[in-house]
């Protein structure tokens, strides 16, 4: 389904080009694999505001590696990009070691 200004129409019905068959099922397992990495994309953010939220706390250590978990998993299935993963958690431990200090 695609989605835009309050309207829901079905995704072959708006991008009625494709007249191949093959090509049809590729714009169907796109769409598929765009609301996944979406799924991914936001659960990663989830992930590392609850990290960060929770510095301080006990459960802060088990919220890190669930973060860093996840963002290597987001990796290795190419949702995101290595260098952007090995970023993020970057970032992440020097906001956590700079709450600590």
């Amino acid at each position: 389904m695609r989605r835009g200004w309050g309207r829901e129409e079905p995704l072959l019905a708006s991008l009625n080009v494709a007249n191949i068959k093959s090509q049809k099922k590729r714009i169907l397992t796109n769409a598929k694999r765009q609301e996944r990495n979406k799924a991914v994309k936001s659960e990663l953010r989830t992930r590392v505001k609850t990290a960060t939220a929770s510095v301080g706390s006990d459960a802060n250590g088990e919220d890190v590696r669930l973060a860093m978990k996840r963002l290597d998993k987001a990796a290795s299935k190419g949702i995101i990009h290595p260098n952007q993963a090995a970023r993020r958690k970057s970032r992440l431990m020097k906001k956590i070691n700079a709450s600590k200090a």
